[in-house]
């Protein structure tokens, strides 16, 4: 097999078959020290795709990061075709302080594709745009839920393009949700470059759960050994495909109180099915909230005390939710069993819907 040639970084030249870390300086803060976007490069023996895995573009996001550490210890570039560059933090501000946003106060997954000379985050998505992105041909971005949210693994592709189908049954999570791009996000410029894109959501902020952990490092190992850069098995083949949805909704608080919560994330719901049960502080003037379609909870509120208006709920519509709801445990379990390894319109993301 053809030998790949050398991949040049950061003024680095990465040999094939080994690995670099690099840092893209970004700015000095208000105390005088200095910042960085780090990447790891594993430029692999042979020639093949170029993949990059991104966690924490919100600081607070750090299932990704778990993910990633997993990946950084058990990828072997001189196994590899292919080139993969791993991002554990990209918002390491936010990652610091236990922030979603920047110290501008700004998204950065509302920022790209930035510029040189604008905000910080504007100068920080600029150099994660053109210093990883535009390098590689996929990418796998990953997300957890908000504060006090929790998410049930899941892939979130762009609607109506089959490779990005292929690719998230690959990736092998509970479900697969087809959403709307938003400006200014990380998929909406890796669409403008050609580059395809994975979001997965799973867990919660500032948290680490195994099942989150689990489908992160199981799917992105899928990936890789579906697009031929590594030798592994999907260990699933015993396994149904994942629920697919292109609609979901949000189920809010009917008043303000403390919820009884009912079902939780990963459940199969029918329309009128009772969710939760708010009621005042001694317990008067319960409300039922009951679900407004057939389908899988994906995300759910992990804190009780609830105001009029919270988001409770997050629910995929799907056809057949109690078979689909079989097949999602069948899927869970075989991930936690496994071996730790080397029409979507206004569909709203996590932070739109507090």
């Amino acid at each position: 097999m053809e030998t790949a040639e050398p991949f040049a970084i950061a003024g680095q030249s990465v040999a094939p078959g080994t690995q670099a870390d690099v840092a893209f300086p970004i700015t000095t803060m208000a105390n005088g020290a200095s910042s960085s976007l780090a990447v790891r490069v594993l430029h692999g023996a042979w020639p093949g795709p170029r993949v990059f895995v991104s966690a924490a573009i919100h600081g607070d996001e750090i299932i990704g990061t778990a993910v990633v550490q997993r990946l950084a210890q058990t990828l072997r570039p001189e196994a590899l075709s292919g080139t993969v560059l791993l991002v554990p933090v990209a918002n390491i501000f936010g990652f610091i302080t236990h922030s979603r946003y920047l110290p501008d106060r700004r998204d950065l997954n509302r920022s790209f594709p930035g510029s040189a000379g604008g905000s910080l985050a504007g100068q920080l998505a600029h150099i994660f745009a053109q210093e990883v992105v535009k390098r590689c041909e996929l990418g796998i971005d990953i997300h957890s839920a908000a504060i006090n949210r929790y998410n049930l693994p899941q892939i979130r592709i762009a609607a109506g393009h089959r490779r990005l189908v292929e690719l998230a049954m690959a990736f092998g999570a509970p479900v697969i949700i087809e959403s709307p791009l938003r400006d200014g996000s990380l998929r909406d410029l890796a669409q403008g470059h050609g580059v395809d894109m994975l979001l997965m959501e799973a867990g919660e902020a500032l948290r680490f759960d195994r099942l989150s952990i689990e489908t992160g490092v199981e799917g992105v190992t899928r990936v890789l050994a579906h697009l031929g850069m590594i030798e592994a098995d999907d260990g699933l083949s015993s396994v149904g495909i994942p629920a697919r949805a292109n609609r979901t909704v949000w189920v809010r608080a009917p008043r303000g109180g403390v919820a009884q919560m009912v079902r939780t994330s990963g459940d199969p719901v029918r329309k009128g099915d009772v969710l939760a049960c708010v009621a005042g502080l001694f317990g008067e003037e319960a409300e039922e909230i009951v679900s407004p379609l057939d389908g899988i909870i994906i995300g759910h509120a992990t804190l009780p005390v609830v105001h009029q208006g919270d988001a409770l709920f997050h629910i995929a519509a799907i056809d057949h939710p109690e078979r689909v709801g079989a097949q999602i445990d069948s899927i869970t379990e075989a991930i936690l069993a496994s071996e730790p390894q080397g029409s979507a319109q206004g569909m709203l993301d996590e932070d739109e819907v507090v």
